[in-house]
């Protein structure tokens, strides 16, 4: 609930400025910075330390349900990335890099787009992919990186995709894709040509359990289970066994939550959550994953949204935090965030960017990656950060 007060409030300053004239008024009028948000957290504390009005019994019953701990996480236990500087030491050509995982040796691995670029030519008004008659992108897409410097190792992935997007690799090394322009979200072993799971239709976009459409992102949980953010037009998520089962949906009904545009997941599983990059509602929300039972699922999702937020782009799971960064979103800086979906608050700020896209930490806590997209190949980059 604190989520919906707190994208009112937002609404309500951008839409005040809007109304004195903001596109006539000095950029220092228009800089929502540091003193205003925490004015408008000072506000935000003051009203929910209210006396709250009783609540109807199925209301308290609703409130109960939420079994995860609300008490912050202490200052001194948050991990605060630092930028690495100078890496990688040598310049790359990537593409529009648009996804980072970083596999179970450590290594940093970045699928990029080589020279693909989407823009308003790139789908027509059902989803279709206009460019299929190019074929696959001819460049190996997949890069594995050196953590130390950042020099190439190794690559893979050419000539089998159209348009990457997301891209995680789980604990037994395997590689989870999604391609919007194929609808389809993959699961290759590395450097293999042949996906060993395929969920949806090639270049077929739809709304039904049987097809995806522009998928985004994928989690994967120790069990086995997975889950698809299916993404740009049906803005919902699909769960899955390890076999590829469809398990459920989310939302669905009676369940109360609108997503727009899930434009990453990733999974607290010691918390039982999936944590989503809900991008156009400017929030992430962390309904229950419902790895352990089905208990839970469909209860209030965990919900952050806070005036400074934004358009959040990607979110990457470490212990009970969540790392997020957000994109360009009206005047609000571009950086990242460190969440607590407990307190349903965000506890740090940290980096500097321009058009971030994906955002992944590593198994040990030792290296946080965070990926940009733009038109050449010093904006399409990679950074990293080190957790102190």
């Amino acid at each position: 609930m604190r989520g919906y007060f707190f994208g009112a409030l937002l609404a309500l300053a951008l839409a005040e400025i809007s109304a004195i004239g903001g596109n006539h008024l000095p950029e220092a009028a228009l800089n929502l910075n540091e003193r205003f948000f925490d004015e408008v957290r000072e506000l935000i504390k003051r009203r929910m330390e209210s006396k709250p009005l009783p609540l109807a019994g199925d209301e308290m019953a609703l409130q109960n349900q939420r079994s995860y701990d609300n008490v912050p996480i202490p200052a001194a236990n948050v991990p605060v990335p630092v930028l690495v500087e100078n890496w990688p030491t040598d310049q790359h050509s990537f593409g529009q890099v648009t996804a980072v995982s970083v596999d179970p040796e450590g290594n940093p691995v970045i699928f990029h787009r080589a020279d693909r670029y989407w823009d308003v030519n790139t789908f027509n008004e059902s989803n279709i992919y206009y460019l299929i008659e190019y074929g696959p992108i001819k460049e190996k897409t997949i890069y594995v990186l050196d953590p130390k410097t950042g020099a190439i190792k190794t690559g893979w992935g050419s000539e089998m995709f159209y348009m990457p997007h997301g891209m995680t690799i789980d604990g037994h090394g395997n590689y989870w894709i999604t391609d919007v322009a194929m609808h389809q979200a993959f699961k290759f072993r590395p450097f293999e040509s042949k996906p060993q799971l395929v969920i949806g239709k090639r270049f077929r976009p739809g709304s039904s359990v049987k097809h995806l459409c522009k998928p985004t992102s994928i989690a994967v949980a120790t069990t086995g289970e997975f889950f698809i953010a299916d993404g740009y037009c049906n803005s919902r998520i699909l769960k899955f066994n390890a076999a590829g089962k469809l398990l459920r949906s989310i939302p669905q009904p009676p369940e109360f939550l609108s997503l727009q545009v899930p434009h990453a997941i990733t999974l607290l599983e010691h918390l039982d959550l999936l944590c989503i990059a809900d991008r156009e509602n400017m929030r992430v929300v962390c309904p229950k994953a419902g790895l352990k039972s089905s208990h839970g699922e469909g209860q209030p999702a965990a919900t952050i949204q806070e005036p400074d937020l934004g358009r959040v782009f990607g979110v990457s799971g470490y212990g009970d935090i969540v790392f997020a960064v957000n994109g360009p979103t009206s005047m609000l800086p571009v950086r990242g965030f460190t969440i607590d979906p407990r307190s349903e608050t965000i506890i740090g700020h940290w980096g500097e960017f321009k058009n971030p896209h994906s955002i992944a930490v590593s198994v040990n806590g030792s290296a946080l990656y965070v990926t940009e997209t733009g038109t050449n190949h010093q904006t399409n980059r990679v950074w990293k950060y080190v957790l102190a």
